[in-house]
Formats: structure tokens, C-alpha cells, sequence
């Protein structure tokens, strides 16, 4: 049985090789980001060690990688930061398509993750 995934990226016409280029080109850092967190270090290390007002949050630096995007297209439990980079690659090729951005919710089946299992006795 297909996951939710793997169906919509069927539907679309998107291979997945594509995701991990789209993911590493959004989560690549750059150099303001490399500036934000240098003041945010220099921050931490003053005497009031507050953070400074009117800085954006920087970039993670962490693609989505193989095993991550085999473990969506497989079903396996993912962390909600994976499905978030899989939701940012998966909006972005949309984006250069010039379609729609969907929800996490039409990627994964977010029902049966937040469910507890009945307990058997």
C-alpha cells in the first residue's frame, strides 16, 4: 500500500531526488544567517546576555536527507521537523511550477500519528 506521500508525489510528477535538491537549496545557510548567529552568540556572552531585538530566525543548515525521505516514502515514524522540510521541499517544487502549496495534512496522515493504540489486554 502506497503512503499518502508517495501518492501525492505520484499524482504531481515529482521525483523524490528532487526533494532532497529542493530541501538542500531552502535549508542551505547563508551568510545573514551565519551573521544572525553570530550575534546571537556575542549576545549570549555580554553581561545582560539578552537577545537582540529585530533578528529573524536563522536558517537550520540541515536538509532533508535519503534516509528521511525513505522512511516518509516507506511509512515509517517521522519527527514533525522532517515532515516540516519535507512540507518546505515538497511547497518549493510546487512554487517553481507555479502551482498551489498544500497543507502537511495532504501529505501525511496526521490522524492516525496523533491517535494513541489501544491498549490490549
Amino acid at each position: 500500500m502506497a503512503t499518502k506521500l508517495e501518492t501525492f508525489l505520484a499524482d504531481n510528477k515529482i521525483d523524490p531526488r528532487r526533494l532532497l535538491v529542493a530541501s538542500r537549496q531552502i535549508e542551505r545557510l547563508r551568510p545573514e544567517d551565519r551573521r544572525i548567529k553570530l550575534k546571537l552568540r556575542q549576545a549570549r556572552k555580554s553581561e545582560d546576555a539578552k537577545r537582540p531585538e529585530g533578528l529573524e530566525k536563522p536558517r537550520s543548515g540541515k536538509p532533508l536527507t535519503k534516509v528521511g525521505l525513505g522512511n516518509a516514502l516507506g511509512g515509517k515514524k517521522l519527527s514533525s521537523v522532517s515532515k516540516a522540510r519535507i512540507l518546505r521541499a515538497v511547497n518549493r517544487v510546487l512554487e517553481q511550477r507555479s502551482s498551489d502549496a498544500v497543507s502537511l495534512d495532504a501529505l501525511f496522515d496526521l490522524a492516525s500519528a496523533a491517535a494513541p493504540a489501544p491498549a490490549e489486554e
